[in-house]
């Protein structure tokens, strides 16, 4: 792997925790699916974008979509690994298939703003999965990036656009099987990315 110059982070399971029932309610308001009762909020995430995918649908309710990020948990260790990123002079880019008024409302409530270089949402991108991903890496390298993700269609939209994908293990019993896809790493905390990081600059180093 060469020296990473970025991260693309999908802040749905990547920077929080995310109620899977407001992404449900869209899949089951757009495409009549049924709730499934017991699902992460990544999960669902996924699963709508797959629907959305299917359908040719470019858009979430935005009621519902703005409700899953009020009611998202910021996992605690994300502030400061953006803040040692950035003191790395490692670009931290949010690259995500929500909206730019969700991501911006997710930046603003959480006092993330000024610690992302840039925000590439789906109506930036014209497009959700890979599309937000091929925005954010235009002006770069792929091999100079990495993309976490914490769910098995992201390991494959990371594929997809040539970019390494580091997994984010938030369940054990998950990246277990995730880890058979073949990842370029994976971490159990943000505060371990930092130092990921650096392995890969020692190791291009010898």
């Amino acid at each position: 792997m060469q020296p990473i110059e970025a991260v693309l982070f999908e802040p749905v399971g990547c920077l929080a925790e995310f109620p899977p029932e407001p992404f449900q309610e869209i899949a089951a308001k757009l495409f009549r699916r049924r709730k499934q009762p017991s699902t992460s909020g990544s999960r669902a995430y996924w699963h709508l974008l797959n629907l959305m995918e299917a359908a040719g649908e470019a858009d979430m309710a935005p009621a519902l979509e703005l409700q899953a990020v009020a009611e998202a948990s910021l996992y605690e260790d994300v502030p400061p690994a953006l803040i040692e990123l950035k003191a790395m002079g490692v670009r931290p880019i949010v690259a995500s298939s929500l909206s730019k008024v969700a991501i911006s409302r997710f930046l603003e409530m959480n006092q993330l703003g000024g610690l992302f270089d840039r925000i590439f949402g789906r109506d930036d991108a014209g497009g959700i999965k890979t599309a937000p991903l091929q925005s954010a890496l235009r002006n770069m390298r792929p091999d100079r990036a990495i993309y976490l993700t914490d769910a098995a269609e992201g390991l494959k939209v990371a594929k997809a656009v040539g970019v390494n994908a580091v997994l984010m293990m938030n369940d054990p019993d998950e990246a277990r099987r995730l880890a058979l896809r073949d990842p370029a790493g994976g971490i159990v905390s943000l505060h371990e990315l930092p130092d990921f990081i650096r392995v890969v600059a020692a190791e291009n180093a010898v």
